[in-house]
């Protein structure tokens, strides 16, 4: 069957290859791959600067937003032909640290968790794919290839867990405005969530054409570019960063009102650029502000952007899809193009 497939550490070392069909030993259900979201990490991992591959194994298979259709499995696991899932990407310790004990395994405290398509695990951008039903998400037969989103959505469900979980150090927590920066399928999910919450949700992005302005708008939010800083008389009580662009991140962090959380959801990496440690200290301590990271998601978070994208309208829900290209052209869906939110390799067509 064809896969996806890179050498880690190796730039530019992705392929489509011909590879074994998976081992039942990889898990019970058996999968046929329908549509592979493609994102940031996935070029971080082509680019050789990230991806560990399983053990003895030269090359990883890549792919960690999925979404497919059982084609076989066990009697007991709550599955059956035609369901269609999603795979969920962490796996836990094999020797779990207390986190993962709790489920909470992207939250793991030693460092020695797997993940789909990027850390010792083949990932999900294969033709068919085996994982452990503990492990998949049912989707919803109704959002169709909108299931994709779910593994991005989960990231964003988690944030907003963490975001109410931190807010209600005080009883007075009641969040009414809320500022996203960042518009891309990150940044669009967390304004989804923000709007099903009740807030007035404003968002930030650089671009000022394509699909992004007017989808923000139709959501019901207020779209803004030009400066970060000009945006610090919103005074926002929730502030999403989800860029990953070192300036950007220190005005977002500054942005926040009394009282704000700031959560962190992009990689600067090497990036820097000066940054006045002494008046964040005196901001975060005189305003009774936080700021804290989000990473990966467990199966509570898959569960809750699942019910998010349920309730989303499905008509500007479909509009975060941009593009989607054959598998045999996955070339053109790893280029990153003007315009692009999220583009989805199709492995039905």
């Amino acid at each position: 069957m064809r896969a996806l497939t890179i050498k880690p550490g190796e730039p530019n070392s992705v392929r489509l290859d011909d590879i074994d069909e998976p081992p039942a030993t990889f898990g019970g259900l058996l999968i046929r791959t329908l549509a592979l979201g493609v994102c940031a990490t996935d070029r971080d991992l082509i680019a050789g600067e990230v991806g560990e591959a399983p053990q003895f194994n030269d090359r990883l298979v890549i792919g960690h937003e999925s979404y497919g259709e059982v084609i076989e499995a066990p009697t007991d696991s709550g599955f059956k032909t035609g369901d269609r899932i999603v795979g969920i990407v962490r796996q836990p310790d094999p020797e779990p640290c207390p986190s993962c004990t709790a489920g909470e395994w992207d939250m793991c405290s030693n460092g020695h968790f797997s993940e789909h398509g990027i850390k010792r695990l083949h990932g999900f951008g294969s033709e068919r794919f085996r994982i452990a039903p503990e492990f998949a998400v049912k989707v919803d037969a109704g959002l169709g290839d909108l299931g994709v989103l779910l593994e991005p959505a989960s990231i964003v469900a988690k944030a907003w867990d963490h975001i109410e979980r931190i807010g209600h150090r005080f009883r007075s927590w009641h969040p009414q405005r809320v500022l996203i920066v960042g518009a891309g399928p990150i940044g669009v999910l967390a304004a989804l969530l923000g709007k099903q919450r009740g807030c007035e949700v404003h968002v930030f992005d650089r671009n000022i054409d394509g699909p992004k302005p007017p989808l923000i708008r139709d959501l019901g939010a207020r779209f803004h570019s030009g400066r970060l800083d000009g945006l610090r008389s919103l005074r926002p009580d929730i502030v999403v960063e989800c860029t990953g662009v070192a300036e950007v991140v220190a005005d977002a962090i500054t942005a926040a009102g009394p009282n704000g959380s700031v959560c962190l959801l992009g990689i600067c990496g090497s990036h820097t650029r000066p940054f006045n440690l002494g008046a964040f200290n005196d901001k975060l301590m005189m305003e009774n502000n936080v700021v804290f990271g989000a990473v990966n998601a467990n199966r509570t978070h898959f569960e809750m952007a699942h019910d998010a994208l349920v309730q989303a309208d499905r008509q500007w829900l479909a509009r975060i899809i941009t593009r989607r290209v054959p598998l045999a052209h996955f070339g053109e869906a790893l280029t990153k193009k003007p315009g692009d939110i999220k583009v989805v390799i199709d492995f039905a067509a």
